[in-house]
């Protein structure tokens, strides 16, 4: 079994990247450690543990930072809904979280397992920077690390050049980029290009009428709201779906190039932009895998499956 803990900050997309996980026969998801971002920490762990109860599944839930390293917390309820899952009414409170914090269990985990620790980045980067600040020693030891964010085409959803995940703490992200893990960057961009669906695609996805297709489905419901509302199309992209896909099965990913990846840490319009140093031109060491493109096919495939599920 692969061993794979999953860092989130639960709202629509990262719950179905968690369907995905949980319905991988060779994967034991560790722990789900939580982050604030598109939600608070609080509500997106109630998220994560709704989403474990309606797979069957036993993983043990922790918090984590619940505002970035300096700078105030952006979310995005008009996103995902008030709650994160699309604001449909799912009973999201009550659950109970696992005792230790997110940072404490990262460090923990990867240190009891070095070399098989698959960690896969869905939400801002706080948590994992923390840990690397706090045991510099996990880079080496963590086998890979999948991070959800970025765009390497330089087109960003919360400002032109900056993708969310990376925007809301680009501090932590310029740690984790620099840090000399094995890293994958996963960005926005192939997102829109290859996890597009529109709504005949949708739909085709929840007549598969597992309780996991419906609800992968109807909590895309304030996603599809907003995206009509800037584009006037009945469209969404699902990026932590894919960048779960290329955690679970590399060869997801068609175009992998190796490079330095530059955070913008500054306070300008540019701030959280992800630079893509394509010719070495920094002198920084190329130590980032980033992704430029993935099959759709391979992508849809492992996503049916993981709705039929169950």
């Amino acid at each position: 079994m692969r061993r794979f803990l999953i860092d989130t900050d639960t709202a629509s997309d990262d719950a179905i990247a968690l369907l995905m996980a949980f319905a991988a026969p060779d994967v034991s998801v560790e722990a789900l450690t939580i982050v604030a971002g598109n939600c608070t920490a609080e509500q997106a762990a109630q998220n994560a543990l709704y989403t474990a109860e309606l797979c069957g599944v036993t993983v043990p839930v922790h918090l984590g930072r619940t505002g970035p390293l300096i700078r105030p917390l952006t979310m995005a309820a008009e996103v995902h809904g008030h709650d994160g899952l699309g604001d449909i009414g799912l009973p999201l409170s009550g659950r109970a979280v696992a005792e230790g914090r997110a940072v404490d269990v990262i460090v923990e985990t990867v240190l009891r397992h070095p070399g098989e620790v698959t960690l896969v980045a869905l939400g801002p980067l706080t948590n994992i920077a923390v840990a690397l600040l706090r045991a510099p020693e996990i880079a080496r030891k963590v086998a890979r690390c999948v991070v959800m964010g970025g765009v390497a085409d330089g087109v960003g959803n919360v400002t032109p050049a900056a993708e969310f995940n990376i925007f809301v703490d680009p501090e932590a992200a310029a740690v984790v980029f620099s840090s000399g893990m094995n890293l994958t960057m996963v960005g926005w961009d192939v997102s829109r290009r290859r996890a597009a669906f529109d709504a005949d695609e949708l739909a085709a996805l929840r007549a598969i009428d597992t309780p996991r297709a419906r609800f992968a489905v109807d909590i895309l419901g304030a996603l599809r709201r907003f995206m009509v509302g800037i584009s006037s199309r009945d469209h969404v992209d699902l990026p932590d779906p894919i960048a779960m896909a290329v955690a679970l099965d590399p060869s997801v990913a068609t175009d992998v190039r190796r490079h330095a990846v530059i955070v913008d840490t500054s306070a300008g319009p540019s701030a959280g932009a992800t630079l893509i140093d394509h010719f070495g031109s920094t002198g920084r060491p190329a130590t980032v895998d980033v992704v430029f493109d993935a099959s759709r096919d391979r992508f849809l495939e492992m996503l049916r499956a993981s709705l039929a599920a169950g």
